[in-house]
Parts: C-alpha cells; sequence; structure tokens
C-alpha cells in the first residue's frame, strides 16, 4: 500500500496568536510553513505549497494584494487560495473570491469544520491536477496519431 503524501499549507496571518491557534490542529494533518507578511508569502509561495491560508487584513501588504499577485503568477496561479479573516460582509467575501480564492473563512474558525474545507479544496486541486495530466497524455497521442497517419 502507497503511503500518502503529507499536503503543505501555507499559513499566512501577521498574528502570532492566530498562528499559534491555527498550528494546533493544522500541524496534525498537514506540513505547515507560516508567512508573517504578504512579501514573504509570495517568496515561500515559490516553493508550490499545496493550499494557501491567507489573511486578509496585515500592515505590509493586504491579503487582497497577495492573491492578485500569485493569481498572476502562471507558475504558482494554480495553487488554491483560502482567506481567513475577521472581515465578515458579503462585499468582502465576493471580493475575495472575485480575485481567485476559493474559499472564504471569517474567525474564529472551528478546527473540524476549517479541516473538512481544506480537505475537499486539496482533493479538488488533486483531480484538476489529474485531469490536467490526463488531457496532455491525450494530446500528445493524438499527435503521435497523426504522425503515424502520415
Amino acid at each position: 500500500m502507497t503511503e500518502k503524501r503529507r499536503r503543505t499549507i501555507l499559513l499566512v496571518d501577521d498574528d502570532p496568536v492566530n498562528i499559534d491557534y491555527l498550528r494546533l490542529f493544522l500541524d496534525e494533518h498537514y506540513n505547515v510553513q507560516v508567512a508573517s507578511s504578504g512579501h514573504e508569502a509570495i517568496r515561500l509561495a515559490a516553493d508550490q505549497p499545496d493550499l494557501i491560508l491567507l489573511d486578509i487584513m496585515m500592515p505590509d501588504m493586504d491579503g487582497y494584494e497577495v492573491c492578485k499577485r500569485l493569481k498572476s503568477a502562471p507558475a504558482i496561479s494554480g495553487i488554491p487560495i483560502i482567506f481567513m479573516t475577521g472581515l465578515n460582509s458579503p462585499e468582502d467575501e465576493i471580493k475575495g473570491l472575485s480575485l481567485g480564492a476559493v474559499d472564504y473563512f471569517i474567525k474564529p474558525m472551528h478546527s473540524a469544520i476549517t479541516i473538512a474545507r481544506i480537505n475537499t479544496h486539496l482533493a479538488l486541486r488533486q483531480y484538476r491536477d489529474e485531469l490536467h495530466e490526463l488531457n496532455r497524455l491525450l494530446k500528445q497521442q493524438i499527435r503521435m496519431n497523426r504522425l503515424e497517419d502520415q
């Protein structure tokens, strides 16, 4: 039986209390990397985490700007981003989702619900990646068949 790879979550929050709280239950399930600023998050995203949990209200660069920058970089634009924030207006949520986030959690977050939603988005990413790979292989096979027919 093959062992499942432990997924990596990039946790981006400038508040040490929030980081400590989230790590209490995230560390049990995932490898957790932490960034305490938007600039650090962008740098660490180059390591291709499986998912990013991103706070919105941060001093150097807000989460909306971080999301825009990550989604505009082709090499990392496919990483699912989940906003986690105290901003609870529908307008804030719409803005976050329209920037490309896959979900929007309002703090405080319940540990079991958070894990379930993260796992859903990780599974969706895996299925999407598998579909892209199958599509690539199919295109390759079609090209080879065309060459053989010539």
